[in-house]
């Protein structure tokens, strides 16, 4: 069948940037009939383009507030009439209904409406009916019909229709009509998640599922932020997709960025784990990560002092790393970073004091995000495996430290619970198998990832003690965190040779009384919390 020349149009827009241009252009360069409803009607027809409004071709008034006004076989049936069978057509001859040979229809913006903060009456009536009706009638008839939803396509119709005389190509209308299904999806997705959060409050059973379990279906909306330049490595393609059902308000996906060039891959993965770790702190700290793991962290009375010692953790691993600060970054904090000569990739933090942006904005590679506040992240996690995707609740430390229990004879002292609770929260944030050792409320000895936890714990403990060196204090105090239970004596006494005097970590283990026995020997206070924090 040959491509159809556009001679009637079916105008129905929500966002009516560039509709009165193209609406004319169709008009006058292609004879078409312009049809529209409302709104859309009002502002062609004050722009001086001939318009046909919508009851003239029902016979029917647009009426009960204009949620009826175009569901209507004069308009479904000029959609879906197939062209290339004589019994439609004939049906529509005999029942007065003309084709309708393009749609231009963009919907209620419902995402939009709940966004603002809407009451739920003003929610349910920004729900689009027949808007997806005629765009779906439409797709589904693309060998014929030419649906168009974005205003920035306007254009390229238009240049299309001139090369083509006045037609679109089937091949265009193939690629709109599965926009069009994209489009009806996403946003119907949108509207069930908001109605179950609303039916939630009202209905004890659908919280309890939401909460409980998880559905037997999952449709995610994703909406593309950004292409990157390539992925992982630079053999693989890439883009960033941001979810709108799931994001928080502080989240790296909603920052704003000040400076530097686009964010990477490596760069997204790592900032947003950088800045979820930082965010478990209530007081000033600051993170630095290198690769998934924190190989700096630290608390303080204010933002640089956080800075300083989670510098002197590891400055060597600090360079060409990330940083988080859950405060506002100031000036003295930039003037450490560059009196240490630290080349950054990223630089993320809730707020930027105007002399410090200033001296950042030199660095015109550097990576400047401002995300707002600081809030608590998503309340779901979604990973991907070949086929398939994982989700879970976001981990957080969020254990209530009246729950802990000590085994040993020895105590930890407040000054020792102290540490032990930052390096139990930073802990979260390294790679299982993860050992955290930390003096003075700074991460001084990263054990990340490694196959048995002994390994790990000596890796800790070398770089907590080459810390301790480099700072000229003695490696005293130290104090361990653990991600998951210890399956032998062997890292207990590991951890008493290198001088850890507290440990913390989930229990749990079969050889618990092994452990315990070990620490009572070394005169170790170790605290039990009951969970653990995996991360992998």
């Amino acid at each position: 069948m040959a491509d159809p020349k556009i001679k009637r149009v079916l105008m129905s827009v929500t966002d009516k940037t560039g509709v009165v241009d193209f609406a004319r252009a169709l008009h006058d360069e292609f004879g078409a009939e312009i049809i529209s409803t409302g709104g859309t009607a009002k502002v062609i027809a004050e722009a001086g383009v001939p318009v046909t409004p919508i009851d003239e071709v029902t016979h029917f008034p647009e009426m009960m507030d204009g949620r009826v006004k175009t569901l209507h076989p004069m308009v479904h049936g000029g959609l879906l009439a197939k062209r290339d069978n004589p019994q439609h057509m004939a049906e529509a001859a005999e029942h007065g209904i003309q084709m309708i040979d393009m749609v231009v229809v963009n919907l209620y913006a419902f995402e939009k409406t709940v966004e603002s903060g809407a009451d739920f009456g003003t929610c349910i009536e920004n729900i689009d009916i027949g808007g997806p009706s005629m765009l779906r009638s439409a797709a589904k008839n693309f060998e014929s019909v030419a649906v168009v939803t974005d205003p920035e396509s306007y254009d390229d119709i238009l240049a299309e229709m001139r090369e083509n005389g006045g037609a679109t190509k089937r091949s265009t209308r193939a690629r709109l009509a599965l926009n069009v299904f994209e489009t009806t999806s996403s946003y119907d997705g949108a509207i069930a998640d908001w109605m179950f959060e609303q039916l939630a409050e009202e209905d004890d059973s659908l919280e309890a599922e939401g909460e409980g379990e998880f559905p037997d279906y999952y449709d995610l909306y994703m909406v593309k932020q950004q292409g990157l330049r390539y992925g992982e490595n630079p053999h693989q393609e890439a883009a960033f997709y941001r979810l709108p059902d799931f994001e928080s308000e502080h989240s790296l996906v909603n920052a704003e960025q000040l400076n530097g060039k686009e964010l990477s891959y490596n760069n997204i993965l790592d900032t947003d784990a950088c800045w979820s770790l930082v965010r478990e702190f209530d007081e000033p700290a600051v993170v630095i990560l290198k690769h998934q793991n924190p190989c700096g962290s630290a608390t303080a009375t204010s933002v640089v002092a956080a800075f300083d010692k989670a510098f002197a953790c590891d400055p060597k691993s600090a360079y060409g790393g990330i940083i988080a600060a859950n405060r506002e970054v100031t000036k003295d904090m930039v003037d450490r970073i560059n009196e240490n000569h630290l080349f950054v990739e990223v630089l993320i933090a809730p707020s930027f004091a105007p002399d410090a942006l200033e001296l950042l904005q030199k660095k015109k590679n550097l990576r400047v995000l401002a995300t707002g506040g600081v809030d608590a992240p998503s309340a779901l996690e979604f990973r991907s495996v070949d086929g398939g995707i994982l989700v879970q609740d976001v981990d957080r430390v969020a254990e209530d430290p009246a729950t802990f229990t000590v085994p040993t004879d020895r105590k930890p002292t407040d000054e020792e619970m102290h540490e032990l609770l930052f390096a139990w929260k930073v802990c979260k944030g390294v790679k299982s198998n993860a050992i955290l050792v930390s003096r003075d409320h700074a991460g001084i000895g990263m054990g990340p990832g490694q196959p048995n936890r002994v390994d790990s714990a000596l890796i800790a403990c070398k770089r907590a003690h080459e810390a301790c060196e480099r700072m000229g204090v003695p490696a005293e105090g130290l104090v361990c965190a653990s991600d998951a239970f210890f399956p032998f004596r062997d890292n207990v006494d590991t951890l008493s040779e290198w001088g850890v005097t507290a440990i913390i970590q989930p229990g749990g283990s079969i050889r618990d009384e092994e452990c315990i026995q070990a620490a009572n020997e070394h005169g170790i206070a170790m605290v039990f919390t009951g969970h653990r924090h995996f991360r992998h």
